[in-house]
């Protein structure tokens, strides 16, 4: 059985959003003090699990003191003195943001992303920025400029990428909720992996404005969250609403057991196969039975990231200045994108149509899609690849056979915690909505949560 190492944090956990705004509604803790108690944690997840690359103490309790005001006026906004983590590829206007890198050291944005001034405009407070894969591109949240981030579950594994500090920040407790992005798995797969839940809605559902890009045509915005409802409290600022009432029975799901060639380990079979069993008990579940669906689809996705990162940060940077600040796994990224022509690139995107179309039509039979968000636990910090019964590969590729896809055709997708074994580690469900469900895709969530929790 796996060993679980826990922080030693000296401040309690952060209370749910909903939780803690019904609190500070009532005044049974202030802004200040709530603020201040998320500080502490995002200092220790910083020092003792890389979580945070910087903590804005200053800004964060000033915009706390305004909350107070507020509270006190009965002016207060739907998310007013909630603290968030905002991931440092999201720029936070006067807050370092170095996109996970040492070429950007030292950046000072002039304005919030979009993103982010939507949740301070409804009185989200960001404490911190979490700590990123370098340029987003990579699936460990690993940085020599940073320091490592760690699973807070146990800090010899990974916290999964390229959103991992936020998962971290949320696992240890630091915060209930903050922004992530997610191009082929990035919100999804440290959330299965840390144990939390990671939401990205459809392509195009929020705004990419003030986001260092990877793949602009796979770039999705998206929530972590310690629940689906931490996470819905957030969408809800984009006018993404939980539909009133329960999915309960109507709902179909199909199921996707695996995606070929990358079979599920053991513990995630165990774990995925308990939960569908139990899901069967309130939901029509059928076994989707589509051979070949997703034929071709990782490798349109590489091909399309390799191309579309390597234009955007070629017309950024010159050679000189890549091959002296930038990382050596993303050097070696951007000497492969060379390596691609136009008409690979044209390929993929033909074979992204191709997947695009045969999703739809097997998705058309039920309204969701459940499988698992990856088909192993967390990995060990620094190691390169992954034996999963006859089947070996890296680990980017087995984290990101299962999540990729749903970048690729821009469909809505969420992943939730599942029922693990004593001491084991965390595993992921994955929901699939058709694009536009995105509020819908919170609905049957939350009642898969409660559902699954009920019978753990």
């Amino acid at each position: 059985m796996n060993a679980v190492h826990h922080p030693a944090n000296a401040v309690p956990r952060a209370p749910g959003l909903r939780l803690a705004r019904e609190a500070l509604a009532e005044g049974r803790i202030t802004a200040s003090g709530l603020i201040g108690q998320a500080l502490d944690a995002a200092e220790a997840g910083k020092r003792e699990l890389h979580a945070f690359s910087t903590i804005d103490r200053n800004g964060a309790l000033s915009a706390a003191a305004e909350s107070e005001r507020r509270y006190a006026q009965g002016r207060q906004r739907p998310l007013e003195g909630l603290a968030i983590g905002v991931k440092d590829l999201i720029d936070t206007r006067g807050i370092e943001t170095s996109y996970g890198s040492a070429a950007y050291l030292g950046h000072l944005p002039a304005v919030d992303a979009d993103i982010v001034s939507a949740l301070i405009e409804q009185g989200a407070i960001p404490v911190g920025k979490t700590a990123t894969h370098e340029f987003a591109w990579g699936v460990t949240t690993g940085s020599a400029t940073f320091g490592d981030a760690l699973n807070p579950l146990d800090r010899t594994r990974i916290p999964g990428g390229s959103s991992g500090g936020a998962a971290a920040a949320i696992a240890c407790g630091a915060v209930a909720a903050g922004l992530g992005t997610d191009t082929g798995g990035s919100v999804r797969i440290p959330a299965a992996l840390c144990g939390v839940v990671g939401f990205k809605p459809t392509f195009g559902a929020l705004p990419t404005r003030g986001i260092f890009p990877l793949a602009p045509t796979l770039d999705h915005p998206g929530f972590l969250g310690a629940t689906v409802d931490d996470v819905a409290m957030l969408a809800g600022a984009f006018r993404i609403e939980v539909p009133q009432g329960s999915a309960l029975p109507r709902a179909r799901l199909g199921v996707i057991r695996e995606i070929a060639p990358v079979p599920l380990d053991a513990d995630v079979a165990a774990a995925f196969d308990a939960a569908v069993a139990a899901l069967a008990a309130a939901f029509a579940c059928t076994a989707l039975d589509e051979p070949g669906l997703f034929n071709g689809v990782f490798e349109a996705f590489a091909h399309i990231v390799l191309t579309e990162g390597g234009v955007e940060h070629f017309r950024r940077n010159d050679a000189d200045h890549i091959a002296a600040h930038y990382g050596k796994e993303t050097i070696e990224r951007l000497e492969r994108a060379k390596t691609i022509t136009l008409g690979d690139y044209a390929r993929a995107q033909q074979s992204r149509r191709d997947f695009t179309a045969r999703l739809h039509r097997a998705i058309s039979a039920v309204d969701y899609l459940v499988l698992p968000t990856c088909p192993c636990t967390a990995p060990r910090l620094g190691q390169p690849s992954i034996d999963i019964g006859h089947w070996s590969g890296t680990v980017r590729e087995a984290l990101m056979t299962y999540t990729a896809p749903f970048n690729v055709a821009g469909f809505p997708a969420i992943s939730i915690p599942l029922a693990v074994r004593d001491g084991g580690l965390p595993v992921g469900l994955q929901i699939v909505a058709k694009p536009g469900c995105d509020g819908a895709l919170l609905q049957v969530a939350q009642q898969i949560e409660n559902l699954l929790h009920a019978v753990a």
